[in-house]
């Protein structure tokens, strides 16, 4: 493919993750595939370069644009060897107009900026759209992540946890024997931590009320493998990739639960004041992935935002009726909105008539912010994903 080519490539890749972004369609990972899959005649380096058009675009422009080409015509404006080859010659993009439209550029719009939790501050902004590196979490059952580094030949340990490992965002882990053999676990920084803050210990009984595909999950059994875990979640689809990924890691005292929707509470009756901790890593705007996603910051409306903090405010409720006393609820979120975070639990704390005192994150100096009665980790300032992490007593 010519360099033209791909940039109208690109373009019209754009155009199906916009599409994707207003209708809560697939992520662009996904579309991006899919249409790679359409053009076999497009090589490595082909896909490598239309992809790198397509998130240089979606990390530039702060809305759902209004097209492909507005958004790689935005791009193009501070790019004038991309803009040169707006040419219009056979598979390339028209030439460009200067006053046709163009995506606004930025981080978000002012009014997501707004709730943004007070902490964030403006020069943190570049943070949060910068490639993330791989962080890798080592299955300390079978190896610790010294010898991990040595096995993959790479990587540094990540201050603030007990099996983290940091490497280029380039380098396939997934692709080598020790993935295969499950001495480690892709999982963000942030994520094991929020893990490692809920204590977990032999012959505990844990509850990971959210537990999707089970990347905490499978931390929580690695830490405490004669803990009883119970992996609960209300996507099948989701909850069904734990099985393989626990086999494969060698944990064998993971329960999974499917969980009706709107059914939650009466298919855990079992359970109830009988846990020792629990878990609610619940689903959110993912502000604080945009590393790894940058378009989510399209999708993020006035009323998903209102959907999720219902479901963070019901999973509250639910995960706290589980806990014996003196038991611990963690309560995270990947968001750096202050209304999934430290204003979601106060509301809980203080419709609990100020029951449930916060216990401090056992996190190392340096690491997160206190915000509220939790702790905020940002790209900026702790290097890992936007994540709001409290942990809270039954007291």
């Amino acid at each position: 493919m010519t360099p033209a080519a791909r940039i109208q490539t690109a373009i019209e890749i754009l155009d199906l993750v916009a599409v994707a972004a207003r209708q809560g369609g697939a992520p662009a990972d996904s579309i991006f595939a899919e249409a790679m899959r359409a053009r076999r005649y497009a090589g490595s380096k082909d896909r490598r370069a239309i992809r790198n058009l397509v998130y240089a675009a979606i990390r530039a422009v702060r809305t759902v644009p209004d097209s492909g080409r507005a958004a790689m015509v935005a791009l193009a404006d501070g790019d004038a060897e991309l803009a040169a080859l707006f040419t219009g010659a056979p598979y390339a993009p028209a030439p460009i107009a200067a006053d046709e439209p163009r995506a606004p550029l930025g981080l978000a719009s002012a009014a997501l900026i707004a709730l943004f939790d007070p902490l964030i501050e403006a020069d943190e902004h570049g943070a949060m759209l910068a490639r993330a590196p791989l962080d890798l979490r080592a299955n300390r059952t079978r190896i610790d992540r010294g010898a991990l580094a040595d096995l993959l030949g790479a990587g540094d340990p990540i201050a603030g946890t007990a099996d983290g490992l940091r490497l280029p965002p380039e380098f396939a882990a997934v692709q080598t024997d020790a993935f295969a053999d499950g001495l480690f676990e892709v999982q963000d920084a942030a994520s094991q931590m929020a893990a490692a803050v809920l204590g977990a210990a032999d012959g505990m009984t844990i509850v990971d009320l959210c537990a999707g595909a089970g990347g905490k999950t499978l931390a929580l059994a690695a830490a405490a493998p004669d803990a009883r875990i119970i992996a609960c979640d209300v996507n099948r689809a989701r909850l069904q990739q734990l099985g393989p990924r626990a086999e494969r890691a060698g944990a064998a005292n993971i329960e999974t639960r499917l969980l009706n929707p709107g059914q939650e509470a009466a298919m855990l009756t079992d359970l109830i004041s009988g846990a020792d901790a629990v878990i609610v890593d619940a689903p959110c705007s993912g502000s604080g992935t945009w590393r790894r996603s940058p378009e989510l910051r399209w999708r993020i409306t006035p009323q998903r935002l209102a959907r999720h903090r219902a479901e963070q405010a019901a999973l509250l409720v639910l995960g706290a009726a589980l806990i014996r006393p003196g038991g611990r609820l963690v309560y995270a979120t990947c968001s750096v909105l202050a209304g999934e975070g430290r204003d979601q639990i106060s509301g809980f704390r203080m419709a609990q008539s100020g029951r449930w005192p916060p216990v401090s994150a056992a996190l190392p100096p340096g690491i997160g912010r206190a915000a509220g009665d939790g702790m905020l980790l940002t790209p900026h300032h702790d290097g890992t994903d936007g994540f709001y992490l409290a942990c809270l007593e039954n007291a």
